[in-house]
C-alpha cells in the first residue's frame, strides 16, 4: 500500500510498504476517513535540517494521520470479541502507553511516563491512517455509533474530542456565557457543543471566513479584535461589564490567553487548549482577587472520544459542517499545501 509522509520542508512523499496484518493483540482498519489536523503541519513544515516533532519509532518515516477512522477488518488471534471484532465501524484513540500504569488503565495513555523513549503516537512517531489500511493495539479503538460518518469519527478522534473534554472538564451549562477564542477546527467544533449545550456563546477569530463559519454553528455573537481594541474589554461590554462565566483558548496564542483570563468574570473558568508558547499573567488582580480558576485540557480518553460520539449522536449534530474540504489521498500535496496556507477550514482524506 501507499502512505503519505513528511519528509520536512513542505514536501508530501508516497511510501510503499506492506499492507499490515495483525498480531496476537492488534487490528487491522480498513481506513474510510483521516482527517488534517493542526499538528500535522509541524512535521510538514519543519526543515530538512531538523528532526522530526516525534522521533520516529518504527526506523522510517511514519505514515501521517492522527484522525482516524474506519471498519475493522482483520483481528489478531488474542484479541477478545467484545474488545474489537471484523466489520466494527471504529475510530481510534491515536496513543499507547504502557497498558498497566494508573493512567493507561483508565484510558489517558498519552499521559503514560513508563514508555522509554515515549507513548507511541499513531500517525506521529508510528505510522497513521493516510493510507488504505492501519495496524493499532485492540485496545485502541473506540466504537463509531452507527448514526454518525466515518468524516465524524475522524474529527472525534482529535480535535473535536478535544474541544468537548474541555467543556465537560469546565462543566458549561445552560446558565453559562462562554467566549471561545480561536475558530479553527478545536473553536468551531466548541462553538458548535457549547450551543448544543444551551450555553451563550461568544466566538472571536481574526479570520471573518472562521467567524462567518461559527455564526452557521450557533454562535450568538462572533467578532475580530479590532486594530487598537481590548479584546477582553469588548467581551466585559458585551456582558454587561461582568466578564463571561467561562472562556476557552485554541489558538495558542499569547494575546488570546491573556484576554480569555481577563474576560472571565469574578469565580469565573477560564481553559486552555491551544497547544505551545507562553502567556504572563498578573496574578494578584487577574488571579488570586478574582477566585480564578484557570486550568489546561490536553485531548481525552478512550471513554471521553466514545462519550463525544455519543453526545453527538444524541443531539443529531452535524460534525460534517466542520470541513470545507474533501481530499483523495493522490491529492495530499494539493491538500497539505492549502492547508500551511490557512485556505478554508478542516480537511479530510476520504478513502
Amino acid at each position: 500500500m501507499r502512505g503519505v509522509v513528511f519528509p520536512g520542508n513542505r514536501k508530501i512523499e508516497y511510501l510503499e510498504v506492506p499492507d499490515p496484518t495483525p498480531g496476537p493483540l492488534d487490528v487491522v482498519i480498513e481506513m474510510k476517513a483521516s482527517g488534517m489536523c493542526g499538528t500535522d503541519l509541524q512535521n510538514y513544515r519543519r526543515p530538512l535540517d531538523q528532526p522530526a516533532y516525534m522521533p520516529s519509532l518504527i526506523g522510517r518515516p511514519p505514515i501521517a494521520g492522527h484522525e482516524p477512522a474506519g471498519i475493522v477488518c482483520a483481528v489478531g488471534s488474542a484479541v477478545p470479541a467484545q474488545l474489537a471484532r471484523v466489520g466494527q465501524r471504529v475510530m481510534v484513540h491515536h496513543y499507547q502507553g504502557c497498558n498497566a500504569c494508573a493512567h493507561c488503565r483508565t484510558g489517558w495513555q498519552q499521559l503514560c511516563r513508563n514508555v522509554q523513549p515515549m507513548v507511541r503516537v499513531y500517525g506521529n512517531n508510528d505510522d497513521g491512517g493516510h493510507a488504505p489500511y492501519l495496524k493499532v493495539p485492540a485496545n485502541t479503538v473506540v466504537t463509531l455509533p452507527d448514526s454518525l460518518s466515518f468524516e465524524a469519527g475522524a474529527a472525534i478522534a482529535c480535535g473535536t474530542g478535544t474541544a468537548y473534554q474541555a467543556l465537560r472538564r469546565m462543566h458549561l451549562s445552560a446558565a453559562d456565557t462562554i467566549a471561545i477564542f480561536g475558530q479553527g477546527p478545536v473553536g468551531l467544533s466548541a462553538t458548535q457543543f457549547a450551543r448544543a449545550m444551551n450555553a451563550r456563546v461568544i466566538a472571536i477569530d481574526t479570520n471573518e471566513q472562521r467567524l462567518e463559519h461559527a455564526r452557521r454553528l450557533g454562535a450568538d455573537v462572533a467578532f475580530a479584535p479590532s486594530g487598537d481594541g481590548d479584546v477582553a474589554e469588548a467581551i466585559l461590554e458585551l456582558t454587561g461589564g461582568q466578564g463571561v462565566d467561562k472562556s476557552l483558548e485554541t489558538s495558542g496564542a499569547a494575546s488570546a490567553r491573556s484576554a480569555a483570563i481577563r474576560a472571565a468574570k469574578t469565580w469565573g473558568t477560564c481553559c486552555f487548549v491551544g497547544e505551545g508558547g507562553e502567556v504572563r499573567i498578573n496574578v494578584s488582580p487577574e488571579l488570586l482577587r478574582r477566585q480564578m480558576t484557570v486550568m489546561g485540557s490536553w485531548t481525552f480518553s478512550t471513554t471521553g472520544q466514545a462519550e463525544c460520539a455519543a453526545f453527538v449522536a444524541a443531539k443529531g449534530l452535524d460534525v460534517g459542517q466542520l470541513y470545507t474540504h474533501r481530499w483523495t489521498l493522490d491529492r495530499a500535496e494539493e491538500a497539505y499545501r492549502l492547508f500551511d496556507q490557512g485556505v478554508g477550514g478542516k480537511g479530510v482524506f476520504l478513502l
